[in-house]
């Protein structure tokens, strides 16, 4: 199948680029990025037995994300249904890629073909899991692989095999995910590491504040997943919402995931929001949220609610 050309950003429509940009390594992205992980299916993310997701509708949020300006992907070979996988929708969608499209992946974790989670991948594991990525979103290299990790173990060997795949061309850049800031110095002292994704948002762990400015003061991307979720993590948003963020989306006519996503891209501009959905409405919302422009009486206000998650 031909892919369709993607167009350019309307002006009629929201932009990505309104959310500013950032450079990971050498490759330059929007400040809105999407994150893959809810579109091979309906509901929540890696539920038994959750629904595949229309091909066609995966197909066209994903070509919709790119002609709004977004360029910033996040995917792994573990975001899959029973019939959908998340790379294989992105290769259908978006190949040929274009020069400025930057696709990210994880590695370390792993699912059998029922769904059911692995143990951790082991550095042995590690290189098959890339060539596994390659393959499936057809390249022959990766712009970036986060390492996934798990608990406080050391990072050291299974980063040293992403190094040496680095050096062999099959990796541009490295990240990590889900780490603590010494895993962060152990992978440092291998290899350059470009980005930190770890959870983070409005209400959600605000002992992670001074990590987040810890990054940006060594110029390091901080990529917080579940930005608008929160505590529901996998399966959405699904406490009620905080008076205070309703309070501050009515003053910006904003729902308030819009106002969730604009405050963690207030937290510095080394942070980058990867909001994903397979709803195109959303999509266009998530994308709008990037112009989003905050006060000093906003951020007060949306930082009380961060500080009663203690």
């Amino acid at each position: 199948m031909t892919s369709e050309a993607i167009p350019a950003p309307s002006s009629a429509s929201p932009s990505a680029a309104a959310s500013g940009s950032w450079t990971l390594g050498d490759l330059v992205v929007h400040r809105i990025g999407f994150g893959a992980m809810r579109l091979p299916q309906t509901g929540e993310a890696f539920a038994p037995g959750a629904a595949p997701r229309d091909r066609d509708q995966a197909v066209a949020v994903l070509r919709k994300a790119v002609e709004l300006g977004v360029n910033h992907i996040d995917t792994a070979a573990f975001y899959f249904s029973s019939l959908r996988s998340a790379n294989e929708l992105i290769n259908r969608a978006l190949a040929p890629y274009r020069d400025d499209l930057v696709i990210a992946t994880k590695v370390g974790p792993g699912r059998g073909p029922a769904g059911d989670w692995l143990d951790h991948a082991g550095p042995a594991q590690l290189r098959g899991q890339v060539e596994e990525n390659l393959r499936q979103l057809g390249r022959d290299h990766l712009d970036l692989v986060n390492l996934r990790v798990l608990g406080t173990a050391s990072v050291a060997e299974r980063f040293g095999v992403l190094a040496e795949l680095r050096e062999a061309g099959l990796i541009r850049h490295l990240g990590v995910s889900n780490v603590r800031p010494e895993q962060l110095a152990e992978a440092q002292a291998i290899a350059p590491v470009v980005c930190v994704q770890n959870r983070h948002g409005l209400g959600v762990a605000p002992e992670t504040y001074a990590f987040v400015r810890h990054c940006g003061e060594q110029g390091i991307a901080y990529v917080p997943f579940y930005s608008i979720a929160g505590a529901g993590r996998e399966a959405g948003k699904t406490a009620a919402e905080a008076e205070e963020v309703l309070t501050v989306a009515r003053a910006h006519g904003a729902s308030p995931a819009q106002i969730r996503l604009a405050w963690s891209l207030h937290q510095g501009p080394h942070v980058l929001a990867i909001p994903g959905t397979g709803d195109p409405r959303h999509l266009v919302d998530n994308v709008a949220a990037g112009a989003l422009k905050l006060t000093a009486e906003d951020l007060a206000l949306l930082d009380s609610v961060h500080a009663r998650a203690v």
